[in-house]
């Protein structure tokens, strides 16, 4: 027995050396401009405390980057967690089934673009009706005192605590006027978000926050005012000439992160393609080659019918292979990827079982 195991004892440091090897290799391919709604992760305190990264429903994300699981959003809406990829595939076809005959309003077995753009405003206008209880939440974590209003003071504390520093510490620091000793990271997030503080304080300006304020700090897509301000900072961060107006290669410039490998060049191609495609198809309203404030603030606006018109008729081409201009079961069942996120296998020969 003992002479067997040896061998494998000595395995072991090398088995485990692999896998590390394999797994920095799986780090590095995956460029940091890259991500979905389902990747997203973090300290669960810290997520309750900052405004998502992510807004779901809106096209853009708060960083400028294409949201890659819009069309999944504003088509599944609360369902999308029915659709993970480990799900039992007769299942999943059978609630896209269902879906499709929700979005089919007059039964005629085919969707048409009025009938997806009616379907898109309502998943949309779930997922504000999440949002508001999402916030409702957070408020009251922020509010100790339940007083119906949060000093941007109540809020930086909550925020430092969440980073690992002292409550009664901080409480008595800023209480006293003393610095805050934090590394310039945080000092850095701390501005951006006493400035959206600001920006979501309605007039008069006194830097305490209702819980329909701290809603439109939280969540941009609320307000327009705070929608302005998303547009701003997006704007300011991709545009080089200092113009405040985005050009195509503007918007199409890749981020840092870029990673130096072909899965990593595979993946920026796609982000140029995609973008690209966004910018002369949907954003720039008069294709004049120029993408202005309010045209990006139009585009990225989740309650805009007009938006929600064009993406209708955009899903709807994605899939529409006999080209009538409306989708059919089997057109939906073959392109479950791109409504659901997940691949259903043998859509033709189970859609009429599923129908």
């Amino acid at each position: 027995m003992a002479s067997r195991q040896a061998p494998l004892c000595g395995l072991v440091p090398h088995c485990l050396w692999l896998l590390g090897v394999i797994l920095l290799m799986d780090v590095s391919a995956r460029p940091a401009n890259h991500s979905s709604a389902r990747e997203r992760a973090g300290n669960k305190d810290e997520r309750e405390i900052l405004p998502p990264d992510h807004l779901n429903g809106v096209k853009l994300e708060m960083d400028g980057h294409l949201n890659k699981d819009f069309h999944q959003e504003v088509f599944l809406g609360k369902d999308m967690d029915g659709f993970e990829e480990d799900a039992e595939p007769r299942r999943s076809r059978r609630k896209l089934m269902v879906i499709f005959s929700k979005v089919d309003v007059n039964t005629d077995r085919r969707i048409s673009a009025k009938e997806m753009q009616h379907w898109i405003m309502e998943k949309t206008a779930e997922h504000f009706r999440e949002a508001i209880e999402e916030s409702k939440v957070h408020f009251r974590a922020v509010d100790p005192d339940g007083d119906g209003r949060v000093s941007w003071d109540e809020y930086k504390v909550k925020f430092l605590v969440s980073k690992g520093h002292n409550e009664q510490e901080v409480v008595e620091k800023i209480r006293n006027g003393e610095e805050l000793k934090v590394d310039e990271e945080t000092q850095e997030v701390l501005e951006n978000l006493k400035d959206r503080w600001y920006q979501a304080d309605n007039p008069p300006s006194d830097l305490l926050l209702t819980e329909d304020e701290f809603l439109s700090f939280l969540h941009p897509e609320h307000s327009r005012g705070m929608l302005k301000f998303m547009v701003k900072e997006i704007v300011r961060d991709l545009d080089q000439d200092g113009d405040k107006r985005l050009s195509l290669p503007e918007f199409i410039s890749l981020p840092v992160g870029t990673v130096e490998n072909q899965q990593g060049q595979d993946i920026d191609d796609s982000w140029v393609r995609d973008r690209k495609k966004e910018f002369e198809e949907l954003i720039d309203a008069n294709h004049d080659g120029i993408v202005t404030m309010a045209e990006l603030e139009d585009y990225m606006d989740p309650m805009n019918e007009y938006n929600a018109l064009n993406e209708a008729k955009q899903m709807i081409a994605i899939a529409d292979e006999n080209q009538n201009h409306h989708l059919e079961p089997e057109e939906v069942l073959k392109y479950s990827e791109f409504f659901t996120g997940s691949k259903l296998m043998d859509y033709a020969r189970n859609v009429h079982e599923e129908f």
